[in-house]
């Protein structure tokens, strides 16, 4: 991606947390320089899970790794179970950065990974992401036509 002045190649390696992919994780996390760790707003169990991944992320790398807790699918307003002050306080329990996205509806994506190219070493001076560059998502309840039609498909993260 282009930032500023500079041209920053991201590689990304999805494993959807899946245990088929497990053993596999530590190999992933060992030779990153950013942990993204996602879970679903509309699914409290997968907010719970993000702190043992945070502790797995750390204990292979201790603090040389930059994690970034990412609250998804926030066009599911009336499915939600994790508000976005509790995502904040894990964040900030685990010395983390902390953003709301929607893939399905492509809130917010561009700002996360500009979020991370501006965090990664030797871009210190990009680092402060302009507030004015993240978008504040607040959707309402849509009709029950439209409700149904989000339950059917969109990203399964």
């Amino acid at each position: 991606m282009y930032l500023e002045d500079r041209t920053v190649r991201l590689q990304l390696w999805d494993t959807a947390g899946q245990e088929r992919f497990r053993s596999l994780i530590p190999s992933y996390i060992r030779d990153s320089s950013v942990a993204v760790i996602v879970y679903d707003v509309a699914n409290r169990q997968s907010f719970l899970n993000t702190s043992k991944w945070i502790e797995d992320v750390r204990t292979e790398r201790g603090s040389d790794v930059i994690i970034v807790l990412v609250g998804n699918k926030t066009d599911l307003v009336d499915k939600r179970q994790v508000s976005i002050e509790e995502g904040e306080t894990k964040a900030r329990e685990f010395n983390v950065m902390f953003i709301e996205t929607s893939a399905k509806a492509g809130f917010n994506i561009k700002p996360l990974f500009r979020k991370i190219a501006a965090a990664l070493p030797g871009m210190e001076a990009l680092s402060s992401t302009k507030q004015e560059d993240m978008v504040d998502v607040n959707l309402k309840p849509t009709s029950s036509s439209s409700h149904t039609e989000q339950q059917g498909g969109g990203c399964a993260c």
